[in-house]
């Protein structure tokens, strides 16, 4: 087990990501983000969660390591940005491996619910947002943000994953539990096609609105046996969360970096157009967000 082939640094953490070189097994180090981490995976699968299992950790020079079961070799991501390369669209297999993985985790969650909990304030980074964005904060901003928390206190509160979206979803399960908290049933899962709409249309493939109904719809069809209701009806509160998500730390720190800084107006839009939707019709159409290409040429 010393022969490791090194794979990538971790994503927005310290430490970095390896693989054995027969590719069973995977190594990440980092520091507490990463044990926390990990003390939570272990906790979630004895709850039946579709997460990697974990066969060793400690502290390696004096890094804390974790030792994983490898679940996969591609997520959902690279399997559609292969397709999109391939055949030019997400094909439908990534879709319905997209809804499988996210009702095993739905069926686990529902079956281990929390008391009522606050979870706002970590799951948008909203402290951030308004720190960032000033004019955001806003009565207007807070009684949009009033209405879909009072809406969703009809959902079950579970163990959520926060960060979930195709990069994060492989066929036999979920990776990436740093940003781990409580979150209302379906939060983590429904909004996981739409969120390729923020991104900026840059990562190389998008969603068609076919296939988010169709995702919508097999979801619907876990939850109404797991809480006897359709949980897409909330797909717009949790969408107005993501607005907050999506737009947190963006704000460039250096004046010379115009590209960062278009970034962070793309986000603002977004989260402009966002809360117009939400207040409109109660729900948010990410089919109807620019590209980030379209709106930097409009906006120069």
């Amino acid at each position: 087990m010393s022969d490791w082939v090194f794979v990538k640094k971790r994503t927005a953490a310290d430490g970095e990501v390896w693989r054995s070189a027969d590719g069973l097994l995977y190594k990440r180090t980092g520091g507490t983000d990463l044990r926390v981490e990990a003390e939570f995976e272990q906790v979630a699968a004895g709850m039946g969660y579709p997460v990697p299992m974990i066969v060793d950790n400690g502290v390696e020079d004096g890094r804390y390591f974790v030792i994983e079961r490898a679940i996969g070799d591609l997520s959902l991501h690279d399997e559609a940005l292969a397709d999109a390369r391939s055949s030019g669209r997400v094909s439908e297999r990534v879709v319905r491996t997209a809804a499988v993985v996210s009702s095993q985790l739905l069926e686990a969650q529902a079956r281990h619910p929390l008391r009522t909990v606050s979870w706002f304030e970590k799951a948008a980074f909203a402290a951030d947002v308004f720190e960032e964005n000033p004019d955001f904060d806003t009565p207007r901003v807070h009684e949009a943000v009033e209405q879909a928390l009072n809406r969703m206190t009809g959902l079950p509160m579970v163990h959520g994953h926060l960060d979930y979206g195709l990069p994060n979803i492989l066929r036999a399960g979920v990776i990436d539990w740093q940003h781990h908290g409580p979150v209302p049933l379906g939060y983590d899962v429904y909004p996981a096609l739409d969120i390729v709409a923020f991104k900026g249309g840059g990562k190389g493939y998008g969603i068609t609105p076919d296939q988010r109904t169709s995702y919508a719809a097999a979801l619907d069809a876990t939850t109404a046996t797991l809480v006897g209701q359709r949980v897409s009806d909330y797909l717009g509160d949790f969408l107005l969360v993501k607005c907050f998500f999506f737009l947190a730390l963006m704000r460039p720190s250096d004046p010379a970096r115009p590209d960062k800084s278009i970034k962070w107006q793309y986000r603002r839009a977004l989260f402009t157009m966002g809360l117009d939707q939400y207040e409109s019709t109660g729900t948010i159409d990410t089919g109807a967000f620019p590209t980030l290409e379209r709106f930097s040429t409009e906006n120069r």
